[in-house]
Order: C-alpha cells, then sequence, then structure tokens
C-alpha cells in the first residue's frame, strides 16, 4: 500500500535526523580556545570545557610536603616536554589527593601550556576514544585524571586501563600522563582477591592480572591519617587565608572548636580541616575566596 505524502516526509526526516546524528557522532570532540581543564564524557563522546577548576591554592595543602614536592616536579617535568610516570595517588579519604592534582595544575598551568581532563571511573572503557581525540593535537601536553579509581566484583574496565598505561600495542602517547586516586593501594577489594583465588584455575596468575594494574602507575604516593598537630597547621592555614580568628584567644577558641569538630567526624583530615572553617567562615559573616 502506497504511503500518504504526510506520512512520507515524517518518515524522511526521521531518517534525516538519523544521519545527522551519525555524523556528529562521526567526528571526534574538539578541545576548545582558552580551557585548560575539560571533562570527559562518553556515549555520547564529549569534552565539557570547565571555565573554573574547584581547588585550593597549592600553600594551602599541609601535611602533605613529600608528596607535595614528588609529584610537582613530576608534573613540572612532563609539562616541558620531558619524560615523567604516571602517578596513583592512594590512601586515606579525605587526605588531599585529589586536591593536590588539581592544585598542582592551576600552579603550573600559569607558566606552561598543560591540560587537565577528567574521565569517570565508568567511562574507563572509552580511554582509547579519548587518547585518540587527544592525538590529533600532539603540540600540547594533558594529564587524564582519574578521581576515587577502584574495581568491584567482576568489572572488567580495568583491562583497559591496563592496556592504556603499558600493555597495549599502541600504549600511552607521549604528550598524555594519567593521574589517579584511590583508597586501594592496589585498586580493587579484598572481596575481589579472595574471589579470584577461590574461583581460578591457578589463583597467583588470575590475582596477578588485577593488581599488576598497579605496577603500571610509576609513582606511587601514599597519603595516611594526620595527627592532632598536622591537623591544626591545616586550620591555621585556612583561617590565616579568609582572615578568621587573627588573634591569639580568637585563634586559641578555634582550635578547641576545630578538635571537637574532628572528634564528632570521627577523624582528622584536610577534609576535615575544610569542613570545620568553612562552618567557622559561615558562623562569623566571612566570605570564602581563595582565588
Amino acid at each position: 500500500m502506497l504511503k500518504k505524502p504526510e506520512d512520507m516526509l515524517i518518515e524522511l526526516q526521521r531518517i534525516a535526523d538519523a544521519l545527522e546524528q551519525m555524523a556528529k557522532m562521526g567526528k571526534p570532540p574538539m578541545l576548545t580556545d582558552g580551557y585548560h581543564a575539560y571533562i570527559w564524557g562518553a556515549n555520547p563522546d564529549i569534552l565539557m570545557p570547565v571555565e573554573k577548576v574547584n581547588h585550593v591554592p597549592l600553600s594551602l595543602l599541609q601535611g602533605i610536603n613529600q608528596q607535595t614536592d614528588i609529584l610537582y616536579k613530576n608534573t613540572d617535568r612532563f609539562a616541558r616536554g620531558f619524560p615523567a610516570n604516571n602517578a596513583l595517588l592512594w590512601g586515606a579519604r579525605g587526605t588531599g589527593k585529589s586536591s593536590l592534582v588539581k592544585a598542582i595544575h592551576a600552579d603550573i598551568v600559569k607558566s606552561a601550556d598543560i591540560t587537565l581532563i577528567e574521565i569517570h571511573r565508568e567511562d574507563l572503557d572509552s580511554l582509547q576514544r579519548l587518547l585518540s581525540c587527544l592525538n590529533i593535537d600532539k603540540s600540547k601536553r594533558f594529564i587524564v585524571f582519574c578521581d576515587d579509581l577502584a574495581f568491584e566484583g567482576a568489572e572488567t574496565s580495568y583491562k583497559s586501563l591496563k592496556a592504556v598505561l603499558e600493555g597495549g600495542i599502541e600504549g600511552k602517547p607521549d604528550h598524555v600522563i594519567f593521574y589517579a586516586t584511590s583508597n586501594r593501594r592496589h585498586l580493587m577489594a579484598r572481596e575481589m582477591i579472595e574471589n579470584e583465588r577461590s574461583t581460578a584455575i591457578n589463583p597467583s596468575e588470575a590475582v596477578e592480572e588485577k593488581v599488576s594494574l598497579s605496577d603500571r602507575f610509576g609513582l606511587w604516593l601514599g597519603f595516611h591519617s594526620i595527627d592532632q598537630g598536622t591537623y591544626l597547621m591545616m586550620i591555621n592555614a585556612y583561617a590565616d587565608a579568609i582572615g578568621l580568628a587573627r588573634d591569639d584567644t580568637s585563634r586559641a577558641a578555634l582550635h578547641r572548636a576545630a578538635l571537637e569538630w574532628s572528634v564528632t567526624r570521627g577523624s582528622r583530615s584536610g577534609r576535615v580541616a575544610w569542613q570545620f572553617i568553612t562552618d567557622a567562615a559561615g558562623h562569623a559573616g566571612i566570605m570564602i575566596d581563595l582565588t
């Protein structure tokens, strides 16, 4: 039966829309001039420019001097075109792992053309496509950053990352470096290790397959729980930066309140210190601007 003209128009429009969408998908996402940070999204692939990266100044990160020195030098070498290592920042929650990556990028980008691109863990299967996009302009330097990297259960996306870091034929481009943060040193839960041992024909080889992912990071930087003195150093640095509790009496009261705050949170960390300062600044009517 012949279709009505209006039905044919609808169908032709549907075909045209589909072809247009396919054409868009065939074009790799492009970087936007004037931006030094992006978020990668997959399916459909997109590079979303970030106008202002949420970071704190490098000078305010206390208690992680050694980690800062190592990662800064590694990033600076890479930004200047010299060889550098992929880095895994692992350790306790709230100890400044992701803050350090963003703070170092913000400091180095003042004098070098280096771009930070965040990829979410659930999008790691598209990592090779992201690298293909970054290969369009090899004159630029890129840090691909994955925050809170870990693998659960039967996940296999770690294989994509492992191949890119070292194991694949193509490997990682020289103008791209990979930084990741994780609460786990080996990026996998203990139950995953035990499950591999119990179900594999050769348990040691099955575990090695996953644990070897960590070995592909040239830098392992550990972040650990802090003592009371370091916690109060963080409080002082943040308070000085925003003009809070300037005299000795007010600062002593601030310390008492900060210690009580940490007890209610059950931990001392940079994150807890910043949460306390945010609360204290609100009570004091002080605006926070660290830029």
